[in-house]
């Protein structure tokens, strides 16, 4: 009887397999540095946090207020104006109500609107997956920050020259900022609010400027936890199969855009969340307030009936308990 002598090719066949698309994978994710930003960033959040820390916030109060102000103005700028306007196109906006959205998103001190609107929108298109610029499923640094040290992967890249963006370059102020990006949101973001307190009311150069890389450093991050706190922790009332969440800490800190689950269900919603809670969601109040002048139009949103309907098909069971609530009918005037 001849010793049987065990067949392990197969076995070896796919351990080799396997070892190969753990290696592709990982080229295919091995992206170069981008040593500027992550230098760029460094320094903002050695000035920032040594501001906020050593920041005497009742001394001048006007400074602190000018703080407040110039924080919730560069949200707006960045919700109402990048997210809802251009991006999604959930109302229209004449010129004056454009050029706030433009001046108030350039305070915030990011990107391009350009770039930011074609990220946001392969966001939507591949959301959480690998063609996602800023997938939640690889991890919370990853999603919040990390994703901007690094270029792009060029499938991702790909994407984006993709993506149709004419109807944001057929607007001049879109076109203009994509030219002159860094000029015009340094004016914007440190230049001019650096200024306005040294020469209105007679702060020091040192707290105005340190106030200000704070206050931009604590816009970013704001707008970063959208991409991560809220497509990783809080309930899914609306679609219980997809990764973004409805997290209220986010909505208060980025004038409320943590109605994510509602957002990526209903994205063409001018509120980006189905009770407009204005408390919550600073964003809606000062597109409605604009739309009662004739500046804002057009304002979009699906019936109730229709997100009922979605809720009670998809979601987790979590939007039950807001009927119980006057002030969250949704069937009511806003």
């Amino acid at each position: 009887m001849h010793d049987t002598i065990p067949n392990n090719s197969h076995d070896d066949t796919c351990d080799i397999k396997c070892k190969e698309e753990i290696i592709t994978k990982r080229e295919i994710r091995k992206t170069d540095i981008v040593w500027f930003t992550v230098f760029y960033l460094l320094m903002m959040h050695i000035i920032g946090l040594y501001g906020l820390i050593t920041f005497n916030y009742f001394e001048n109060l006007r400074t602190t207020l000018w703080l407040l102000i110039l924080y919730n103005l560069g949200c707006i700028g960045v919700t109402a104006g990048a997210h809802r306007f251009w991006s999604h196109r959930s109302y229209s906006a004449n010129l004056p109500l454009r050029l706030i959205l433009f001046v108030c998103y350039c305070s915030s001190g990011g990107v391009s609107i350009f770039s930011w609107v074609r990220i946001h929108r392969v966001h939507h298109k591949y959301v959480d997956t690998d063609l996602d610029p800023h997938n939640s499923r690889r991890g919370f640094f990853f999603c919040h920050i990390g994703w901007i040290l690094r270029r792009l992967r060029p499938e991702i890249i790909q994407k984006l020259r993709e993506t149709d963006m004419r109807d944001i370059l057929a607007d001049p102020l879109i076109a203009f900022h994509k030219k002159y990006v860094t000029l015009v949101n340094l004016i914007f973001s440190y230049v001019l609010p650096t200024l306005i307190p040294v020469y209105f009311w007679g702060e020091t150069w040192n707290r105005s400027f340190i106030s200000q890389v704070a206050r931009v450093m604590l816009v970013l991050h704001a707008s970063f936890s959208i991409n991560s706190f809220a497509h990783m922790w809080g309930t899914k009332p609306y679609n219980k199969n997809i990764r973004p969440t409805e997290n209220m800490s986010v909505s208060v800190v980025c004038s409320g855009e943590g109605f994510h689950n509602y957002h990526h269900t209903f994205p063409w919603d001018y509120r980006a969340a189905e009770f407009n809670w204005y408390i919550f969601n600073h964003s809606s109040f000062f597109i409605d307030m604009f739309a009662k002048i004739g500046w804002a139009y057009n304002l979009k949103k699906p019936s109730p009936e229709l997100v009922k309907r979605v809720a009670a098909d998809k979601g987790d069971g979590s939007r039950a308990k807001w009927d119980e609530i006057p002030m969250c009918d949704s069937s009511a005037k806003d």
